[in-house]
């Protein structure tokens, strides 16, 4: 079963899956992959350096695993 979000099938229950999650892990990190690469051409795009970006999504996904109060 190929997904609307890109190349990369979801797989079905019925194959031989066990978990939802085992099913959407490949398209998952595809796109989190993709993700990031996008962010960094556009903070590249806009002048900053690689590292500079780099730092930037680390300290957002720090941030993002805080709890929030």
């Amino acid at each position: 079963m190929r997904s609307a979000a890109g190349q990369l099938p979801v797989t079905p229950p019925h194959h031989h899956v066990v978990t939802a999650r085992e099913a959407l892990e490949p398209l998952y990190l595809r796109l989190a992959l993709e993700a990031e690469a996008r962010l960094i051409k556009a903070g590249v795009e806009a002048g900053w350096s690689a590292d500079d970006v780099v730092d930037a999504l680390d300290a957002l996904r720090r941030e993002g695993d805080q709890p929030r109060h």
